[in-house]
C-alpha cells in the first residue's frame, strides 16, 4: 500500500470526516470547540498585560477573560507542523514567493506580494475577532453544532472570498488552477 502522506491530495470526504472526529475530540477532551484566532487574541492580551498592567486592570476584557497560552496554541503549532510535514512528504512544495497568477496581474515584486499578504492576514484576523470566531471556529465547530451565526458567517466568508478573488484576478481559465 502506498504511503498516504506522500499523496498530493486526499479525499475531501475522508478529510471532512477526520475534521469532524477532531472536533468531537476537542469537545470531549477540552469541552471547547476548535478555533485558532483565540490563541492570538490571548497572546496579545498577555503582552498588553505585561507592558501596561495598569491598563489591563481597568480594561473590561481582562475582567471578563483570563488570557492564557493554552491548547489553542498547540492547535496553531499542529497546523503549522502538519502542513510542513505534508508538503515535504508529498513533494508538493514549491518555493515560490510570487506565483505566476499574481505576477500576471500585479508584477513580480516580492515586497508587494508579502505586504499585501500580511495586510490581508491582519484584516482576516480583525474580521474573525469581530465575528467572535474564525473559519475554523465558525466554519467547523459552529457549523457542526448547527449554529445559525456560524452558517451565516461561513456563507458570508465564502461569498466575499470568491468575489474578492474575481475582483483581484478576474475570471481566468484553468491555467491558473
Amino acid at each position: 500500500m502506498k504511503n498516504p502522506l506522500a499523496k498530493h491530495a486526499w479525499s475531501p470526504y475522508l478529510v471532512g470526516g477526520g475534521i469532524g472526529v477532531l472536533s468531537w475530540f476537542a469537545f470531549w477532551s477540552a469541552d471547547h470547540p476548535l478555533g485558532i484566532t483565540t490563541a492570538f487574541e490571548h497572546t496579545v492580551a498577555i503582552g498588553m498585560e505585561a507592558v501596561a498592567p495598569q491598563f489591563a486592570e481597568s480594561n473590561t476584557y481582562f475582567q471578563d477573560h483570563s488570557p492564557k497560552i493554552g491548547w489553542e496554541w498547540m492547535l496553531v503549532v499542529g497546523v503549522l507542523l502538519g502542513s510542513l510535514l505534508s508538503s515535504f512528504s508529498s513533494g508538493d512544495r514549491e518555493p515560490v514567493v510570487v506565483p505566476a497568477m499574481w505576477q500576471r496581474r500585479f508584477g513580480n515584486s516580492a515586497a508587494l506580494r508579502l505586504s499585501v499578504a500580511f495586510f490581508a492576514a491582519g484584516l482576516m484576523m480583525f474580521g474573525a475577532r469581530l465575528a467572535q470566531g474564525c473559519t475554523s471556529g465558525h466554519g467547523i465547530s459552529g457549523s457542526l453544532q448547527l449554529a445559525a451565526s456560524s452558517w451565516i458567517f461561513s456563507i458570508t466568508f465564502f461569498t466575499v472570498a470568491i468575489l474578492t478573488a474575481f475582483l483581484l484576478y478576474g475570471r481566468r481559465t484553468s491555467e491558473d488552477v
